[in-house]
């Protein structure tokens, strides 16, 4: 093998480990938000690092199966959600 490969191998071992330890649960929040919007409804759960980074993550993912466009998308996420609740995991 030429060095250049034994690099190469060595670079995706450690992009591989950091995506894989990323991804393993950390003590987070997870939230679940339902949002309502244009007679349609939507929930999601999302895990974050605190509860208002999930809480808001989560309403973001709901508001961006319910709207399209910037002016939808910001009215539905300024909206009292259906229910919301966390868990700490």
């Amino acid at each position: 093998m030429r060095p250049t490969s034994w690099v190469a191998l060595v670079v995706l071992l450690v992009i591989g480990s950091v995506v894989v330890y990323t991804s393993l649960p950390s003590g987070g929040v997870r939230c679940e938000v339902c949002m309502s919007f244009d007679g349609r409804s939507a929930c999601r759960t999302v895990d974050g690092a605190t509860e208002d980074d999930a809480r808001a993550g989560a309403r973001t993912n709901a508001c961006a199966l319910l709207t399209s466009g910037v002016t939808n998308t910001l009215a539905c996420e300024r909206s009292m959600p259906l229910r919301s609740s966390c868990s700490g995991r």
